[in-house]
């Protein structure tokens, strides 16, 4: 089973830092300048329907090297984290060069499924650290209007005939959301009240404006009905629901039938497009250029698990981590756990016994929306955002990622 899995994995670590070896300053720390996204959008019908990645991505870029005055050409890599466009390193490329960027600047995609955005930061981050480059942008961004993380064949038999785990990958995520709360008895009523609890959280932080300091507006086009066009500004996050009860989210039929009566359209996150963005250097590298130090990336690690309950990636990924750097959850401030389906986003909160106030306190993918390769991206843009206004300190992120695995990412907050 994946705890005994994990039992393993943390006995072999070595903690190799400390509390106050995390908080402490040094000329070599990997820092994030800038932490910025775009609204997030329904899908199909909202207002990136008609956007493509590679605009998105440019809009983004561009908001990132206006807002931070760094010489352009500064930039030495850029990698964009994506699930489902296969020429999303071309359109990385079109996007960094029509935003400013010179050609100077490498550029680069990912796909670590949920967890790309954190994956294109680690990334970044490991580059700056070993001396490779001085100063990247890690992304996230995800156009679901035209692609999703859906199979367009199934495998080849002769692969997954070896191996039942081999055969699970191909499944879609709904049957693993199913399989987790069918497995861990998680009922439907504990993820209709952990959805709107979302929805409710999601609701106030926006008309309390908490989400103005991390959204950048977007200018961008819709086609109407009649095949015109009309240009507009997206400003706000557009899949909260207001006045969503458990009541009214209980009244909603099951999505996934076929596998179990569970998981819902109201309960599980939202198909969505926006695209997020983080700039990175050494602390050094940010005080000569004089570059506001919003946090620290202090480390992130990986770890696999059966993939017909991928979901509950985060209880593995999350203590590893936290052994890694011989903390507990104690010591971590604001959480930030992706809610791919409520029955793992509950799941998680219970078996790691994660402080619920400290957990998605703005609303998580189920109100916001899940842009697959934005996700990881944008968890931290708004982990430091919610940290900057109450003056706390350490950020956890962590997703399930598809096909059995999680993923951790911990900073510093230093605003």
């Amino acid at each position: 089973m994946a705890v005994e899995r994990l039992g393993s994995i943390l006995k072999h670590l070595s903690p190799g830092s400390s509390l106050s070896q995390i908080t402490s300053k040094n000329q070599d720390d990997i820092v994030i300048t800038l932490a910025i996204r775009t609204p997030l959008a329904k899908a199909r019908k909202g207002g990136f329907k008609d956007t493509s990645l590679e605009y998105m991505t440019y809009a983004l870029l561009k908001e990132v090297r206006e807002r931070s005055k760094l010489e352009p050409g500064l930039v030495e890599d850029i990698c964009l984290g994506n699930v489902s466009d296969s020429k999303a390193a071309y359109k990385l490329r079109a996007a960094a060069l029509a935003a400013g960027f010179p050609n100077t600047a490498s550029c680069s995609s990912l796909n670590r499924f949920c967890s790309s955005g954190l994956k294109a930061v680690a990334d970044i981050s490991h580059a700056i650290s070993s001396g490779s480059i001085e100063i990247g942008i890690a992304m996230g961004a995800e156009q679901m209007t035209i692609g999703g993380d859906a199979l367009e064949k199934p495998f080849d038999e002769k692969v997954t005939s070896q191996s039942q785990e081999s055969a699970d990958c191909m499944q879609p995520m709904g049957w693993t959301s199913e399989n987790v709360s069918r497995d861990f008895n998680i009922t439907r009523e504990e993820m209709d009240k952990y959805a709107a609890e979302s929805f409710r959280r999601a609701e106030q932080a926006q008309k309390d404006g908490l989400f103005d300091d991390e959204i950048v507006p977007i200018k961008t086009s819709i086609e109407n009905p009649d095949k015109t066009w009309k240009e507009v500004t997206l400003t706000k996050d557009e899949g909260i629901r207001p006045g969503t009860t458990a009541e009214g989210l209980g009244k909603i039929r099951a999505a996934f039938p076929q596998w179990g009566p569970t998981t819902t359209g109201g309960n599980a996150s939202q198909v969505t497009d926006g695209a997020a963005a983080v700039l990175l250097m050494k602390r050094s590298t940010a005080i000569k250029l004089g570059q506001p130090i919003l946090a620290k990336y202090v480390g992130s690690t990986t770890a696999g698990l059966a993939p017909r309950i991928m979901g509950i990636g985060p209880t593995l990924a999350i203590p590893k981590l936290l052994a890694q750097h011989n903390i507990s959850l104690a010591d971590i401030d604001v959480i930030e756990v992706n809610e791919a389906f409520a029955s793992m986003a509950v799941y998680c909160r219970d078996t790691l016994g994660l402080d619920w106030a400290k957990m998605n306190p703005r609303g998580g993918a189920i109100a916001l929306g899940h842009p697959l390769g934005a996700t990881g991206a944008r968890q931290i843009v708004t982990g430091l955002s919610e940290c900057r206004r109450t003056g706390k300190k350490l950020l956890l992120t962590s997703m399930c990622v598809g096909t059995g695995m999680g993923m951790a990412g911990l900073f510093v907050n230093e605003q």
